[in-house]
């Protein structure tokens, strides 16, 4: 056979040679997920009527989350104990999920994230004992997740992530979202706060969980997040949380014992193993620890 034959044969299967076929590989994926993050469940701003008042809220903004905001940064200097009244569905959003026992799972979930969170700056008592605030948090809507979709979107993700570089975004169908209202009300029952806020999971940044609440559940600590913040911060954040969690935050989200016993009424995180759980879509309700009696406002 001619040297020459060699010699290309050679040169074709020099490494830069074989590496457009990964790079094709991952320009598909990346294609894909830009396909796919406008992918997302369409939640409106909605209000359940529970709020004491309306009318101080800002205009809504957000891209992921949407929210309309009031917070009065010198009252909330003044706050030493918080307490949490614990977390009700609203009529209408209550009608959207027949389980009592997945309903109070999300309302748990948030009441134990938010009660965590503002135990790095506030002191937090039990409900009904006499505190410098109330948390009052009400489910205003709810978009349950399509449980099958969310099924096969987890054996999409969970293959592809052995057998790709890197996992492939989630089918952008069937996805849950949430939307609530909460406010900060002192002992005089004057409003220190309240936002309304709403978010649709999206194909790239929430797991599928093949659970009728699965998107919910993640959202309610999202929500937990964002208020908590606003209630630290004294005023409305700017960008992105790029902070460390604290320690007792760590604690806490790896299932250990709360800073402050009142976050114990709502349970303790799955911690690790709700870390693995999610991974793997698994249903929320197989790694609770707790669950409440839901309420219905």
């Amino acid at each position: 056979m001619p040297s020459n034959f060699h010699s290309r044969r050679r040169f074709f299967n020099q490494p830069p040679f074989r590496r457009p076929s990964r790079a094709l590989l991952l320009g598909f994926i990346v294609l894909l997920a830009a396909a796919t993050v406008s992918g997302c469940a369409a939640v409106p701003l909605k209000e359940a009527g529970t709020l004491a008042s309306y009318q101080k809220l800002g205009p809504q903004k957000g891209t992921f989350a949407k929210k309309r905001l009031y917070v009065d940064g010198p009252q909330l200097a003044r706050v030493k104990t918080v307490a949490i009244v614990p977390t009700v569905f609203s009529f209408g959003a209550a009608s959207k999920i027949r389980s009592e026992a997945d309903r109070s799972m999300v309302s748990n979930a948030l009441d134990r994230a938010l009660c965590v969170a503002l135990s790095d700056k506030y002191q937090m008592v039990p409900a009904g004992q006499p505190a410098d605030l109330t948390i009052r948090s009400v489910i205003a809507d709810i978009v349950p997740t399509n449980k099958a979709v969310a099924g096969v979107a987890t054996v999409v993700s969970v293959g592809s992530g052995f057998a790709l570089p890197v996992g492939v975004p989630r089918l952008p169908f069937g996805l849950g979202g949430l939307a609530i209202e909460a406010e900060a009300l002192d002992a005089a029952g004057t409003q220190n706060a309240a936002m309304l806020w709403s978010r649709g999971a999206n194909s790239i940044q929430d797991k599928p969980r093949v659970s009728e609440v699965g998107d919910a559940y993640g959202l309610a600590a999202k929500f937990a997040d964002d208020f908590s913040r606003v209630l630290i911060a004294g005023k409305e954040p700017k960008g992105l949380n790029l902070s460390l969690p604290s320690r007792q935050r760590t604690r806490s989200w790896l299932g250990g014992k709360p800073k402050y016993a009142a976050c114990e009424a709502f349970g303790r995180a799955p911690g690790l193993l709700g870390a693995l759980a999610s991974r793997y879509g698994a249903p929320p309700q197989w790694t609770e620890k707790k669950s409440k009696p839901a309420m219905t406002h």
